[in-house]
């Protein structure tokens, strides 16, 4: 894929100290782009460059940094000015303790509105939406067929406030191509829990899962059901997104294969680690347990409506139409095991 016509075009990716966006970067440079990246504060460029540098790559001068926030319309315009396409990673955090669901809503729905009509203006050519698995399943009722890039998350139903907040957002992109894009194309790519290789200490929350099964931090599992896929195959797919004509107005969900329940990425460590693995548990935690502890632990409580669900769903349509071909759910648990070995972040 790397060519020579690639060097003349210019990417911004959104966020760029976040999980996602950090390999999006590194694959971009790696096909011969030029990127430039922003982030709410210039202090952590270094830190960029040192995760990049991790990951293989010494960035130079074809990566620039500028700062801007989603939750302001400061810079926005000078950062997409020349860039053929934006890869839109950056998005809001889950909050813990919000008192109402808006303080999620709002600053997502409001950034990628923020950004398409930024890049609208600049003439860019197609913007990808990194949205999330949040945005397909939930709030609707139990289907034993996987769900597909034609579900949506009922918001009006007991949806959790993130997922909300990514469902709207997406959304929100979407409503805005159709009534005021000029020609903006735009394409979601949908992710379930993103594992693979942590580059430095700013890290994804799906990883603190597999942190917190390896420090002994979990004392069992909670019968919950997720799918899983590396992040290199993320940022791969966002590539394609980006490029292929095909991509255009559609979406994208990544899954490296079916969904599995907590117990069974417990047994996969424990199975592959060794020593490693010393204090995972693989116990199963009763339900009853969970919604006790939920009264005091907020994050507890962000997890007893997706007890005991199935959330499978398929990346069918990514593989067919954009030949994307995703790592096994297994290698991605592990990439993301080892990664925090090597790099000594367990004690963090």
């Amino acid at each position: 894929m790397n060519t020579d016509s690639n060097t003349e075009k210019t990417v911004l990716v959104t966020g760029g100290a976040g999980f996602i966006a950090v390999h999006c970067i590194l694959q971009l440079l790696n096909e011969g782009y030029r990127v430039r990246t922003t982030l709410r504060s210039l202090s952590r460029e270094t830190e960029v460059r040192n995760m990049l540098k991790e990951g293989g790559l010494e960035a130079g001068d074809r990566l620039t940094f500028i700062e801007a926030d989603l939750s302001s319309d400061a810079n926005w315009t000078k950062a997409v000015n020349g860039c053929t396409y934006v890869l839109h990673v950056a998005s809001p955090t889950p909050i813990i303790n919000y008192k109402h669901e808006d303080e999620m809503i709002i600053p997502a729905r409001e950034g990628v509105l923020r950004v398409l009509r930024a890049s609208r203006d600049a003439g860019v050519r197609r913007v990808v939406l990194t949205s999330a698995i949040g945005a397909v399943v939930y709030g609707n009722p139990p289907q034993t067929a996987p769900f597909d890039e034609t579900n949506w998350t009922n918001t009006s139903g007991k949806a959790p406030a993130y997922q909300k907040s990514k469902t709207l957002a997406e959304q929100a992109a979407w409503e805005f191509i159709e009534r005021e894009g000029n020609g903006l194309e735009l394409t979601a790519v949908n992710p379930v829990a993103v594992m693979g290789p942590v580059l430095g200490p700013d890290y994804s929350h799906s990883i603190h899962l597999i942190k917190n099964l390896l420090t002994g931090k979990m004392s069992g599992c909670p019968k919950i059901n997720s799918g899983f896929v590396d992040v290199r195959d993320v940022a791969d797919l966002h590539l394609r997104a980006m490029t292929d004509p095909a991509a255009k107005g559609e979406r994208f969900i990544a899954t490296a294969g079916k969904s599995i329940w907590m117990v069974e990425v417990a047994k996969i460590l424990k199975q592959h680690l060794g020593e490693a693995a010393n204090k995972v548990n693989a116990k199963e935690l009763p339900g009853t347990l969970l919604r006790i502890a939920a009264l005091k632990d907020p994050q507890v409580k962000a997890i007893i409506p997706l007890l005991g669900k199935v959330m499978n769903v398929t990346s069918a349509k990514a593989i067919q139409m954009l030949g994307w071909s995703p790592r096994s759910t297994e290698d991605a648990i592990l990439a993301t095991a080892e990664s925090l070995i090597r790099l000594d972040l367990l004690g963090q």
